[in-house]
């Protein structure tokens, strides 16, 4: 990064502390994390791996400055399927786990495809740990596939649902 006198906040991070930060991101990818922070002699460095934006973004704090350093890096999450999906929003497991689309066995599934859907309506669980983890839709619109199985492990940005937010009424 240029840096010197007078160059903003850009002189605050040297090119060993972006080597760190670059360090940080890829040691999110290459685990599966959403986000992971580190404090070191006054300094916080938060990086979060941003779902449905498909970024990974880091932000280095000191006491007084706030800088943000975004990165926009591809994920490795499981392809859309072969159809045209272009408008659609694919909805994407945030953690590694088992995909159930009902929440018991004996009950119905939150959603089906054809099905209209809000933004924040449950969608599916993703068991971690024994954990039951709520995936809820992103934005309005029509679920026009269901891309997991049910009680089948899935990964991390695995492709669950596909969604069209401007369904034709």
């Amino acid at each position: 990064m240029p840096g010197g006198p007078g160059q903003g906040q850009d002189a605050l991070l040297t090119s060993g502390q972006t080597k760190q930060i670059q360090d940080l991101i890829d040691l999110l990818r290459r685990n599966n994390l959403t986000e992971l922070e580190l404090e070191r002699q006054g300094v916080r460095i938060r990086v979060r791996h941003e779902i449905g934006i498909k970024s990974v973004s880091a932000s280095v704090q000191e006491t007084v400055p706030n800088i943000s350093q975004p990165s926009v890096h591809p994920t490795n999450a499981s392809g859309p399927p072969a159809e045209d999906t272009t408008g659609m929003v694919t909805i994407t497991s945030p953690i590694v786990g088992t995909f159930y689309r009902s929440p018991s066995p004996d009950a119905d599934p939150y959603v089906e495809e054809g099905d209209i859907v809000k933004k924040g309506q449950v969608l599916c669980i993703v068991e971690a740990m024994k954990l039951m983890n709520e995936i809820e839709s992103e934005t309005d619109g029509r679920i026009v596939k269901i891309l997991a199985e049910s009680t089948k492990p899935v990964e991390y940005g695995h492709a669950l649902f596909l969604i069209d937010p401007n369904p034709v009424q």
